[in-house]
């Protein structure tokens, strides 16, 4: 049964629809002006405490403690998040619960990264004690330098002033966006810095099509017997079976040192279909100087390849030599396609 308010025959429904699209713009418009800001600041006041703060933790021994509270502890949850799974190892400590024993957690090698829009937030007060008597690095995420929060800091990064989208300025809305825009700038620039690879960060994202997308071509690849390979001078006859036996739609040619010189595939048959095919070798009827990939090609380079070509198989070459096939239907079994 349909709602009255969503009653598609009623003008009311109009009318409702159209105030969602003008406040969503709205939002929208209001939320990329704070973005805007940010970006600005970096350029005016933030930018030289934004180097110092990837400067301490690139120096650390020891970890990013992400702490906050209310809407600033959710967005400090996704930066402790972001940090950890781009290589710079951090967690989240809730402000109340540090006062609770969780402060345990935090050591003299790590830095504490504190998110409080006003800065005056009553719940980091055990937490900021701590880092201060024990000598913990301090970095602040305010909106107000001359804040408690912001007196008592190693490091400001003052975000500036912005206007909520909340037609009241009451919910966090456009601040809690800067907030974990700057979280993921400083995530990334550590990324970076760093040298961070794909590679490095498949270790920590195993899972999902995410982890599918980094597996490399040496981890789904078809090797040894199962590659289609013959010599410039198998005749046709002899291709198209073991074309049809391997079942990758592609027969890879080799030549006398065994390195990938060419490819047949069912478009080259269609192209050369006469009454002597079978009489030909597969040098006559090879496309020369294939696309390839390296082993350690990702999952999401070689999808990427393959629709950009449209084909269905590609060879796996490493100095000149297959050393493996990857199929269209192993990116999809990965589930990275």
């Amino acid at each position: 049964m349909t709602h009255p308010l969503f009653d598609p025959n009623s003008d009311g429904n109009e009318d409702i629809a159209t105030h969602c699209l003008v406040s969503a713009e709205r939002t929208l418009e209001t939320e990329i002006a704070g973005l805007s800001a940010v970006r600005a600041a970096l350029k005016d006041g933030l930018g030289k405490p934004f180097q110092q703060t990837c400067e301490l933790i690139q120096k650390s021994k020891g970890r990013v403690i992400v702490t906050g509270i209310g809407k600033s502890g959710h967005i400090g949850t996704k930066i402790a998040a972001s940090f950890a799974s781009t290589g710079t190892p951090s967690f989240f400590v809730h402000a109340s619960e540090a006062s609770h024993g969780d402060l345990g957690m935090i050591t003299e090698h790590d830095v504490v990264l504190a998110l409080s829009w006003s800065g005056e937030t009553q719940e980091l007060a055990g937490i900021v004690s701590y880092t201060r008597r024990f000598k913990v690095p301090l970095v602040a995420i305010t909106s107000r330098q001359d804040s408690t929060l912001g007196k008592a800091s190693d490091i400001v990064l003052k975000l500036p002033s912005v206007v909520e989208a909340c037609p009241h300025g009451l919910a966090p809305t456009t601040s809690a966006l800067v907030q974990l825009a700057i979280g993921d700038a400083l995530a990334v620039a550590l990324l970076e810095g760093g040298g961070f690879t794909a590679q490095d960060f498949r270790v920590f994202h195993p899972g999902g099509r995410l982890g599918a997308s980094l597996k490399s071509a040496k981890d789904i690849m078809h090797s040894g017997e199962r590659m289609p390979l013959v010599p410039t001078s198998t005749s046709m006859s002899e291709g198209i079976v073991l074309m049809t036996q391997r079942g990758f739609g592609v027969l890879g040619v080799v030549d006398e040192l065994k390195q990938l010189i060419g490819i047949i595939t069912d478009g080259d048959l269609r192209r050369h279909v006469s009454s002597n095919l079978l009489e030909k070798t597969a040098g006559e009827i090879m496309t020369p100087s294939p696309r390839t990939v390296s082993p350690d090609t990702l999952s999401a380079s070689i999808l990427e390849l393959v629709n950009s070509l449209s084909i269905t198989s590609v060879f796996v070459v490493e100095d000149g030599h297959p050393v493996g096939i990857v199929h269209v239907h192993d990116l999809l079994r990965i589930g990275a396609a």
